[in-house]
């Protein structure tokens, strides 16, 4: 039987700072999407509050704008799914296998408290499912919690975008919290890579999580053994 897949998306196109435009990380969903597709997987893409998905415009430059992500974005079948995403109300979690949380600063502000990604999440992992995410995506399992009550990330080993890479970013003055921190917080067992923007992914049993953009792949690939 066919797997499948559910990409989580952002429906924000701005830090607190109208001034400062953000989005979703193309790369990070294109990698992804990619290496799923080699795998014959179906797939679908969720977010928030449906409907249009801003791209990051810092992704969209090199080196993040790479050969695939151009041709996703000069794709207007492509580009069609990021204008019409479903909206969680619309997902029934039992047709899919895995979800996978893409990033982009933009899901700090809309992926932790919507309850609707935390209903998704909460029922494929306890219908067996995989849970991953890449670089900010790991903001989407901030707050899950199961049906014990408990948070999914605690005790679990976890990575995502690191606050030294915030810092070299030089967005730190910007985004809403330190991700890194509030990981920690919640009990999550936060790891990363020794260097900084290397690609650096880890499953801990069906939890697969990836650093930063150049892990979108590693991530994938590692959803993809599991499955």
């Amino acid at each position: 039987m066919t797997k499948r897949i559910l990409h989580v998306v952002t429906n924000v196109s701005h830090y607190n700072d109208p001034s400062h435009p953000t989005g979703l990380w193309l790369s990070e969903l294109v990698h992804a999407w990619e290496v799923f597709e080699e795998h014959g997987f179906e797939q679908a893409i969720v977010s928030p509050q449906g409907g249009a998905v801003p791209l990051e415009p810092r992704s969209l430059k090199f080196p993040s704008y790479d050969k695939a992500s151009k041709a996703w974005h000069a794709d207007p079948e492509r580009m069609v799914l990021l204008a019409n995403s479903a909206s969680p109300e619309g997902i029934d979690s039992r047709d899919y296998d895995a979800i996978y949380f893409t990033g982009g600063h933009a899901v700090m502000y809309d992926f932790p408290d919507s309850e609707g990604l935390q209903r998704i999440t909460r029922e494929i992992w306890e219908q067996g499912g995989i849970v991953s995410s890449v670089c900010h995506g790991y903001c989407g399992l901030l707050n899950t919690r199961l049906s014990d009550g408990s948070l999914l990330v605690e005790g679990r080993k976890v990575t995502g975008f690191a606050w030294q890479e915030e810092v070299l970013a030089r967005v730190d003055k910007l985004v809403p919290y330190n991700a890194e921190e509030e990981m920690k917080k919640r009990g999550a067992l936060y790891e990363k890579a020794r260097l900084p923007f290397i690609s650096y992914a880890i499953a801990d049993g069906k939890l697969v999580t990836g650093q930063n953009p150049g892990s979108a792949k590693e991530t994938a690939r590692k959803v993809a053994e599991l499955l």
